[in-house]
């Protein structure tokens, strides 16, 4: 039955014809439905799923009824699942941001000597955004294209348009996503500065001119000064922005109540973005820490309340040299928060190492105002509120079982040699690791790119395949299993892996059709039908496995927390001879452990790479790399004495942003959610 909805017709951010997103066929989800469920089902379960499937979608059936009703929605909408898909995946959801829903970008380590050095990062990095907005606002980003399977084809760019000019409105039960009809921020444009807890206007426009670094590292410096020099303890009224968003939309209200603090909401709303200037977090700067510093600043103790996490944006420069981003994740997908970042840290490095600054200078230092300090008046009542934020920020914290690992042995450029998908073969190595720890297979979310649509956001990849679980039980069973049966099954796992992939970017996977019936029914104030009511449908949608693939180019990485109490947040970054993972999930469940996990993949990523070697005949590149490590220690050992003077003068020290060589920039975006699969 073909599929519904190839209109074309232009992306408003773009200018390019993109098709509208197509409606699958009831009868070809259902059936995809079905054959997705029933290994991850007991008998029983999937019996009685399959007779309740079938009444769905029977003629003249609840089924007809509702996809007639999405049919109609679909010839008068752009993108007839995207208000249910925002809801559903970001706006409904009463979960705390930190961790349950707000991805974080780990920057290189920064080496900060002084105080100065991480405000003159922050200038730049500050000033970067700026320029970064004036492309936006020119509409003058170049148009992504897809790349991977069905590449070459327009992308849609609204995302991007979302970065700076929208803010996550806290609702008693369900937020609200604002964003502003133009891409032009209201005058003065500011962003907030926040530092010790305390949030200050610094205005980037003064005199109708953007302020330059040097400008920039001048006011910040006053910041700095400011926020040490409050003699009055200060509320960290950030830490509500923490709370569940039911919680903070309560306090919310309660703030409302104060003309003073009604003015500090609307300007930190208003802002460009934040800069959270964090004090040093006295932990070991490993990835691990640096990834949990990120996502939720180490707790009340240290910098989780010099945060506000309704903006999409908000850059943390640690003094200890622990930096990124982390965003409110409802607005835009990853590969927009990627691209950003990468922008921004080129754009610092090419500062640093004597590029002319592109900022039109302000008038002179002394004719600057002072940045404002935002000021609150905490009632008891508000009092109590941040008492309680802080105790559920402290709870979550500790709760987070993050592991960061660098799996070295191999990058993509050894899964390409065996004509594979690197994206679809890491899949398979994530089912092996969850079945070597569990000994079972569970519902699996990668995120799908919709952009080659208009107003495309995500749908999910299905990766608990039958196939897949096919091959990890044939890795893991005692029984003989031959190699070349492996082999077998092994390329069958990716192969059912890439064909789904294609079939959910060209708008066919399932998610997103059984939301919109599920959403049809209740808009219809039918009762809700019997499939979505089935244990079938409530385990498809307990993501255990939640994955992602955040490829960069330069050095740093994303990471984000489980979307279950007994799941798994999995993200991974391939490179062209390694891949580093994030992975977490919760203290709290006595079936998880992060460090078990990633020993188990570490395991049987070389398992599969050995399989690899043995049926192909390739070399092992593990120990490649060592025999090339082994040459290059010999090398520098004859070399040694031997370099030139010029070599022994100093140079300035430089930002650590190591930049690849060119490299295909990008894959699909493949972005995290936060009810179901992450960025």
């Amino acid at each position: 039955m073909p599929i519904r909805n190839q209109d074309t017709f232009k992306d408003s951010a773009s200018g390019n014809a993109l098709p509208k997103l197509p409606l699958p066929s009831l009868s070809e989800t259902l059936d995809t439905y079905l054959r997705c469920m029933k290994h991850l089902l007991t008998e029983e379960q999937f019996n009685k799923t399959q007779n309740i499937v079938k009444q769905f979608g029977a003629p003249g059936g609840v089924g007809e009824l509702l996809q007639s009703k999405l049919v109609e929605r679909s010839e008068k909408k752009a993108n007839w699942v995207y208000d249910y898909w925002l809801n559903e995946m970001y706006l409904n959801n009463r979960l705390a941001l930190p961790i349950n829903s707000s991805p974080a970008m780990v920057f290189p380590q920064q080496n900060f000597k002084a105080p100065i050095d991480s405000l003159r990062f922050a200038a730049h990095l500050i000033s970067g955004v700026l320029e970064y907005k004036m492309l936006l606002d020119a509409r003058a980003l170049p148009v992504d294209y897809a790349r991977g399977q069905l590449s070459g084809q327009p992308l849609c760019m609204e995302q991007y348009y979302r970065l700076f000019t929208s803010y996550r409105l806290p609702g008693p039960d369900r937020d609200t996503l604002v964003a502003q009809e133009s891409s032009v921020m209201p005058e003065p444009e500011h962003i907030i500065v926040a530092c010790k807890n305390q949030f200050f206007v610094l205005d980037v426009v003064i005199n109708f001119r953007r302020l330059n670094e040097r400008d920039l590292l001048t006011q910040l410096e006053k910041i700095s000064k400011m926020a040490g020099s409050e003699d009055e303890p200060v509320p960290p009224t950030g830490l509500l922005t923490s709370d569940g968003r039911t919680e903070w939309a309560e306090a919310r209200s309660v703030l409302m109540r104060e003309s003073t603090n009604r003015d500090s909401l609307d300007m930190i709303e208003r802002c460009l973005c934040l800069l959270c200037l964090d004090d040093a977090s006295g932990t070991e700067q490993s990835d691990t820490t640096r990834a949990t510093m990120m996502l939720h600043g180490g707790g009340p103790s240290k910098n989780g309340g010099n945060r506000w996490y309704d903006k999409p944006m908000q850059f943390i420069v640690g003094a200890d040299g622990c930096c990124g981003v982390v965003c409110e994740h409802s607005p835009f997908e990853g590969i927009v928060l990627v691209q950003c970042s990468e922008y921004l840290l080129k754009y610092i490095r090419d500062i640093w190492i004597g590029s002319p600054s592109k900022l039109v200078r302000a008038a002179s230092v002394s004719e600057l105002p002072a940045p404002r300090r935002l000021r609150w008046k905490c009632s008891p009542e508000i009092q109590k509120l941040l008492t309680s934020s802080a105790d559920k920020l402290h709870r979550l914290v500790k709760n987070l079982d993050m592991n960061v690992h660098k799996f070295s042995d191999y990058g993509k450029e050894f899964i390409k040699k065996q004509k594979m998908s690197p994206d679809a073969y890491i899949q398979v190595a994530l089912q092996l690791a969850y079945y070597r720890c569990h000994g079972r297979a569970v519902s699996t979310y990668e995120s799908a790119s919709m952009r080659r649509f208009q107003q495309g956001r995500v749908d999910n990849i299905r990766s608990a395949t039958p196939e897949a679980l096919a091959f990890v039980r044939a890795m893991t069973d005692r029984k003989l299993v031959s190699r070349e049966m492996k082999m077998e099954l092994l390329r069958c796992a990716i192969n059912a892996q890439t064909k789904y992939t294609v079939m959910a970017i060209a708008g066919r996977a399932i998610d997103n059709h059984l939301l919109g019936l599920r959403e049809a029914a209740r808009e219809m104030k039918m009762e809700k039908p019997e499939i979505f009511k089935d244990d079938a449908y409530l385990i498809s949608n307990h993501f255990v496995l939640s994955t992602s693939q955040v490829p960069t180019t330069v050095e740093m990485f994303c990471c984000y927390g489980p979307v279950v109490p007994d799941g798994y947040g999995a993200c991974y970054n391939p490179q062209s001879d390694h891949i580093i993972f994030s992975v977490s999930s919760f203290h709290e469940s006595l079936q998880t452990c992060s460090v078990k996990f990633v020993k188990c993949l570490v395991q049987g990523l070389q398992d599969m790479m050995d399989l690899c070697n043995r049926c192909n005949g390739g070399p092992n590149p593990a120990e490649q790399k060592r025999n090339n490590q082994t040459m290059e220690m010999q090398t520098q050992t004859e070399t040694k004495g031997k370099k030139s003077q010029d070599s022994t003068k100093s140079h300035p020290t430089n930002p650590q942003v190591p930049v690849k060589s060119p490299e295909p920039t990008f894959t699909e975006a493949r972005t995290r959610t936060s009810a179901k699969g992450k960025f």
